[in-house]
């Protein structure tokens, strides 16, 4: 599949709020453009402006079977409340069981380098798959997140996946993304009303303390400054500009 040139699309969508965007997206690429979500409160507001507005993109999770039970009941409240079917892709089994045998089932305090084998074997790997024939990738990263992605821009070029990546809300803070999901009544994972604003596996998540930067909960006991899960990752850095 041949990949889509960026900078048509940036032009034309340099204006446009999440859902406009989302539509214009839709119109373009209908199923061929995939959201990936963690439910996490930036992809909950995707998810409503994608669900309410009966778009045809695809939203997709990955269940790395670590995840928070709220994580699960949240992921229940949304279909329900949105009439829909998230798709959710799991690890492989022979290679998550492959790797526990041989490492342990909490390796990952043990090494980075065996928490990131394990973020790849649950997450890399399968985000593959689910986005196996999409033209267009989006996503819920806000600049705000990290130092690390500050530098991004809204549509990205993963040249490993062959896949173009969009972040809609790539300027909105942590509170304009709190104020659209209070007024737009969207169901949230409770965690972040207790010190978690970013949430991913259980083990590898801890509430943060005042004054801490967003990520500082994930994988909070290594001491590495890019403390990435590998899937945003090109060639051992986090996804180029566009150009």
């Amino acid at each position: 599949m041949t990949m889509i040139d960026p900078a048509p699309l940036e032009t034309k969508m340099q204006n446009l709020g999440l859902e406009e965007s989302l539509s214009f997206l839709d119109k373009e690429y209908g199923s061929q453009a995939v959201f990936s979500t963690s439910f996490g409160l930036e992809d909950q507001a995707i998810t409503h402006a994608i669900l309410s507005g009966n778009l045809k993109i695809r939203i997709v999770t990955l269940d790395t079977g670590r995840l928070f039970r709220e994580t699960y009941e949240l992921h229940q409240i949304t279909n329900d409340k949105y009439n829909a079917r998230i798709e959710t892709y799991f690890p492989d089994a022979e290679k998550l069981e492959k790797f526990v045998n041989a490492n342990g089932p909490d390796s990952f305090y043990a090494s980075v380098d065996n928490r990131k084998e394990c973020c790849h074997i649950r997450k890399v790997i399968p985000l593959e798959r689910a986005l196996n024939g999409a033209k267009i990738w989006i996503t819920g990263i806000r600049k705000e997140q990290s130092g690390f992605r500050t530098e991004m821009s809204k549509f990205e070029i993963d040249s490993a996946k062959q896949i173009v990546k969009y972040h809609p809300i790539l300027d909105w803070t942590w509170e304009d993304t709190k104020k659209y999901v209070k007024d737009k009544n969207i169901p949230y994972n409770p965690l972040h009303d207790k010190g978690y604003p970013s949430i991913g596996c259980a083990p590898c998540t801890r509430a943060i303390e005042p004054g801490e930067d967003f990520r500082a909960g994930r994988w909070w006991w290594e001491n590495e400054s890019a403390k990435e899960c590998g899937l945003h990752w090109v060639d051992g850095k986090l996804t180029p500009k566009k150009g």
